[in-house]
């Protein structure tokens, strides 16, 4: 990057149309809450300007001050030069809405479960009758926090075996005030649960396998390693969840999980089994739907 490059860029719009092509010309994976150049580029410089993702266009054409100019530049850096993903440069990543913190202690929140969230998991659960709800492997607590905000005076257990991801889901519990709805729970799967029972399990673990893990692009890298993979097939933990998760349900409860690219493997594995896939309108694959009387019936005997 040219160290003289603040003198050439005067405008927003100089360092939009300038962060796109050094973004492009390095070959940068967009994959942590955009797909593209510019919408990681306008991220970054509005952040960093603490300016609305919604501002009008004409701001495009501000002037920045020389302090502005070397602020977004370095972002740019650590973008270019370390492969850093944009939310742990920023510490703020986007999910259901809603602002989270995030670092290198827990996975940037990317899971299309975000629209189920949203829609209130219709037409898939009855919400006049849901009591309890837990988000196992939380990581950040984005999807505990936002079902909290969906299903207001539900309580909502936000599970995790990794203490450093629990004390980023605690800095977001505080800072969306859900102390009273959102409760940590540290635990390797549902070890520490004793007999609770929950209307709705929802999870994004794990699901990585190994060859994948091995080729992933730089930007992964920089997450923590036991939010990714799951042993040589991906499916180590699911596979647990399987057997477990119907002595955690109420007798009408649902469980959701998300297996990314491992859903072929699962559906192999398991070709009887009568998983729900569920369909996206904003895109993503990979997550089902399994009913308390389908784990009774096809994986408890496996146990």
């Amino acid at each position: 990057m040219d160290e003289n490059i603040e003198d050439q860029l005067v405008t927003i719009r100089d360092f939009v149309r300038y962060g796109i092509s050094l973004f492009q010309q390095n070959a940068l994976y967009f994959g942590h809450g955009t797909d593209n150049a510019l919408d990681e580029v306008s991220f970054l410089i509005l952040f960093s300007l603490h300016l609305p993702h919604d501002m009008p266009g004409h701001f495009m054409d501000s002037r920045l001050l020389d302090s502005e100019k070397q602020h977004i530049l370095e972002m740019f850096r650590l973008r270019v030069d370390k492969r850093i993903p944009a939310p742990y440069i920023t510490n703020e990543a986007w999910f259901a809405g809603l602002s989270f913190f995030v670092d290198e202690r827990v996975l940037v929140p990317r899971s299309p479960i975000a629209e189920l969230i949203n829609n209130k998991f219709q037409p898939w659960l009855d919400i006049d009758n849901v009591e309890n709800i837990l988000d196992l492997c939380t990581g950040s607590a984005c999807i505990a926090i936002a079902c909290a905000y969906q299903f207001p005076g539900v309580e909502v257990d936000a599970l995790d075996v990794s203490k450093d991801a629990l004390d980023v889901a605690r800095i977001n519990i505080e800072e969306h005030n859900m102390q009273n709805q959102v409760h940590l729970v540290e635990s390797n799967l549902f070890a520490a649960l004793g007999g609770k029972k929950y209307d709705l399990i929802v999870s994004n673990p794990p699901y990585v396998d190994e060859q994948e893990l091995s080729v992933m692009p730089q930007e992964f890298h920089h997450e923590p390693e036991i939010g990714l993979g799951s042993g040589g097939d991906g499916l180590d933990i699911t596979r647990q969840i399987l057997q477990q998760a119907t002595h955690y349900l109420t007798d009408n409860g649902v469980l959701i999980v998300e297996v990314g690219v491992s859903d072929e493997s699962l559906i192999e594995q398991f070709p009887n089994a009568p998983f729900t896939w569920l369909d996206f309108e904003h895109g993503g694959t990979g997550v089902f739907l399994l009913h308390k009387s389908d784990l009774d019936t096809f994986f408890k005997p496996l146990i």
